[in-house]
C-alpha cells in the first residue's frame, strides 16, 4: 500500500492530547471463542499500540511517570460476549460511494459465518433510511453465496443514502429486529450519527453493539492513518493526470486541469501529485492561494507557460472556495455546505486572463470524481478491506461498541468513535509530506503576502 507511509506520519505531531482511547464493552466475555487455539493468536486486553512513537514522547513519559497514550490492539479474543448461535447482525452503508465498500461487506459476512458460525446477517438497504418504516425498504439476507462475487463491482450492494434520520426510530428498528450487532460503514457524518445511536442504546439499557468501519475517499478521518478506497482513488486520479499532461504537451501553451475529490482535506490531490512528477500546481483546501497579483496563481502560470509552454494543475474540490462560494452557501441533505465548482471557475478564469493578454492557450479540463468513487477497489485496497472487515467482526463478537477499526503505526487498532469525530484530519502544511509536494511541483506559496 504505497501511500500508507505518506499519510501516516505527516500529521501525527498534531495529535491533540489528551485523547480518550477507552473502548466501551457491553459486558464481561464468558463464552469461549470458536477459533481453534492451535491456529489462532488471541489478543489480550492489555495489548496496546502507542499513539505516538518518538524519542521525545518517551523521554517525557519517563520524566513525568505518566503512561504513554495508546490504542487497544485489534484481533480475536479468547473469550467472546455474544453466543454465535443466537446472534443476529446487521450491516448498513451510508453516504457517498467509495471503492471497496462491497469488499468490506463481503469480509464481514464471511468472517461472521465461517469463523464464528453466525448465520443470521441482514443487509439494511439505502443507508439509515432502511431502518425507517415509512420508506418501505426491504432488508437483504446476506449469506456467503450472496456476497461471493460482490467485490468485483464498485458501489455498494446494499445501496446508500444521505440525510439525517430520527435516531430513536433507528434504535426502535434495531430492537424490533432483535439485532445484537450493527456494523456501520460510513464517513464523518455517519460516524456522528453512529455515536448518537450508541448513546440512545445506552439510555435504553439495550445490549446492542455498534462497530464502524470508517469510509471516506478523502482520507480525512482523525486517528485513522488511511481509509479504504484511498489508494484506488489516487491510482484513478493519476490516470486522469496522465491524460491531462498528454493533452497539455500536445499543443503550444497547453494547460491541463484535473479536479479531484477532497472537500476539506487534499490528500488525494497531494498524493497523486507525488506519484506523478508532471503536476506543476497542486491546490488543496488546507493551503490558501491568490489568483491575481505578482505572486498569485495566474502570474505563476504565465511564467510557467513562458518557460515550458505547457502546465498541469491538480485541484481538490474544496480548494479556493473563497472564489466560488456565495454569501449564503446551500447545504446538502447531510448538512454539508455545497461546494462551488472551483474546477470550472479556474478553467474559465484562466481562459479569460490569457485572452486579455492575447496569448492563445489550449485548455483541457478533466473531472473524474464520479468515475473514481464508483470503480471497484484495486488489489491493495481489497486486501486492506478484508482486514478491516475481519477485525470489525472480532471486536463486535467481544462485545465492544461505540468504536471503529483503524490502522495506526502499522497495526490494526480500536478507536472510540467519539475520539475520531473530535476533529478532522488534514494535511500539515509544515510536514515533510507537503514540502515534498512543493518540491515536486516547484510552486511557490501562491500568496501575495
Amino acid at each position: 500500500m504505497t501511500s500508507d507511509v505518506s499519510c501516516r506520519i505527516d500529521w501525527v505531531d498534531d495529535i491533540e492530547e489528551p485523547v480518550e482511547t477507552t473502548i466501551d464493552h457491553l459486558g464481561p466475555c464468558k463464552i469461549p471463542s470458536p477459533f481453534p487455539k492451535e491456529r489462532c493468536w488471541f489478543i489480550s486486553e492489555e495489548d496496546r499500540v502507542l499513539l505516538r512513537i518518538s524519542a521525545k514522547s518517551i523521554e517525557e513519559a519517563l520524566k513525568t511517570g505518566k503512561p504513554l497514550p495508546s490504542l487497544e490492539l485489534a484481533g480475536p479474543r479468547e473469550k467472546i460476549y455474544f453466543d454465535p448461535a443466537k446472534l443476529r447482525c446487521a450491516i448498513v452503508t451510508c453516504g457517498g460511494l467509495c471503492p471497496g465498500i462491497n469488499d468490506v461487506i463481503r469480509s464481514i459476512v464471511l468472517t461472521l459465518y465461517h469463523s464464528y458460525g453466525v448465520t443470521r446477517i441482514l443487509g439494511i438497504r439505502y443507508g439509515f433510511q432502511g431502518f425507517i418504516p415509512k420508506y418501505g425498504h426491504e432488508v437483504m439476507e446476506l449469506t456467503p453465496e450472496r456476497v461471493s462475487s460482490i467485490h468485483e463491482v464498485g458501489g455498494t450492494v446494499l445501496g446508500s443514502s444521505r440525510g439525517h434520520q430520527p435516531i430513536d426510530e433507528i434504535v426502535d428498528a434495531l430492537d424490533r429486529m432483535n439485532i445484537g450487532v450493527l456494523f456501520l460503514i460510513g464517513g464523518d457524518g455517519t460516524l456522528r450519527a453512529g455515536n448518537k445511536i450508541v448513546e440512545e442504546i445506552k439510555r435504553r439499557g439495550l445490549k446492542i453493539a455498534l462497530v464502524a468501519v470508517p469510509k471516506t475517499i478523502d482520507n480525512d478521518i482523525y486517528l485513522v492513518s488511511k481509509t479504504f478506497g484511498f489508494d484506488t482513488a489516487v491510482e484513478m486520479a493519476c490516470q486522469a493526470i496522465r491524460s491531462a499532461h498528454t493533452e497539455a504537451i500536445g499543443a503550444p501553451y497547453g494547460i491541463g486541469i484535473v479536479k479531484v475529490m477532497g472537500r476539506y482535506s487534499g490528500f488525494i490531490a497531494a498524493s497523486a501529485t507525488l506519484a506523478l512528477k508532471e503536476v506543476n500546481f497542486c491546490l488543496i483546501p488546507e493551503s490558501d492561494f491568490d489568483l491575481d497579483g505578482p505572486q498569485g496563481l495566474l502570474a505563476a502560470l504565465e511564467q510557467r507557460l513562458h518557460c515550458r509552454r505547457h502546465a498541469v494543475i491538480v485541484v481538490a474540490e474544496g480548494a479556493g472556495q473563497k472564489y466560488v462560494q456565495g454569501p449564503k452557501p446551500e447545504r446538502d441533505p447531510s448538512g454539508n455546505i455545497k461546494l462551488g465548482d472551483i474546477g470550472i471557475f479556474l478553467r474559465d478564469r484562466i481562459k479569460e486572463h490569457f485572452s486579455q493578454l492575447g496569448i492563445p492557450i489550449y485548455m483541457r479540463y478533466i473531472d473524474p470524481s464520479y468515475i473514481i468513487r464508483s470503480v471497484p477497489a484495486n488489489v491493495d485496497d481489497r486486501i486492506y478491506c478484508g482486514f478491516l472487515g475481519q477485525y470489525a467482526v472480532h471486536a463486535a463478537m467481544a462485545g465492544k461498541t461505540g468504536m471503529l477499526i483503524s490502522r495506526w503505526n502499522g497495526r490494526y487498532v480500536h478507536v472510540p468513535i467519539k475520539a475520531a469525530i473530535s476533529r478532522r484530519k488534514q494535511i500539515n502544511l509544515r510536514s515533510r509530506f507537503w514540502l515534498s509536494v512543493l518540491e515536486s511541483t516547484g510552486q511557490s506559496s501562491l500568496k501575495n503576502s
